[in-house]
């Protein structure tokens, strides 16, 4: 099976445009990495919770949109490969591409792929 790096994130919805042209750079180094694909969700209907949601999962301000985020990888092998690499990948360093949100509130993890109907 595969397996998939999924990030929830809040941008400043000024910044939109800035995080679709990140998220394009970043995903063509990805996929030189190994990934399968990269796929980037504007939110649209995010509804904030009264316990637990989206938004407040990672601070979402008044000014900000909540994305969700994921990477498809061929097996966590491959993953933790091709992370390494891209970390490492100087076109995705902060002062050749930064990120146009706050990465402390970035919401991260890697998953097993126990079903994909």
């Amino acid at each position: 099976m595969t397996y998939v790096d999924g990030f929830v994130a809040a941008v400043p919805t000024a910044n939109r445009e800035r995080y679709l042209q990140h998220a394009r750079d970043a995903a063509v180094v990805f996929k030189e990495h190994g990934a399968l694909t990269m796929v980037e969700c504007w939110g649209d209907d995010v509804p904030e919770g009264k316990v637990t949601s989206f938004p407040m999962a990672v601070k979402c301000q008044p000014d900000e949109t909540v994305v969700f985020s994921w990477i498809t990888w061929p097996s966590r092998e491959v993953r933790d490969r091709g992370m390494a690499k891209v970390m490492e990948d100087p076109r995705l360093q902060p002062e050749a591409n930064p990120m146009p949100f706050d990465g402390k509130r970035l919401i991260y993890g890697g998953f097993e792929v126990v079903v994909d109907a």
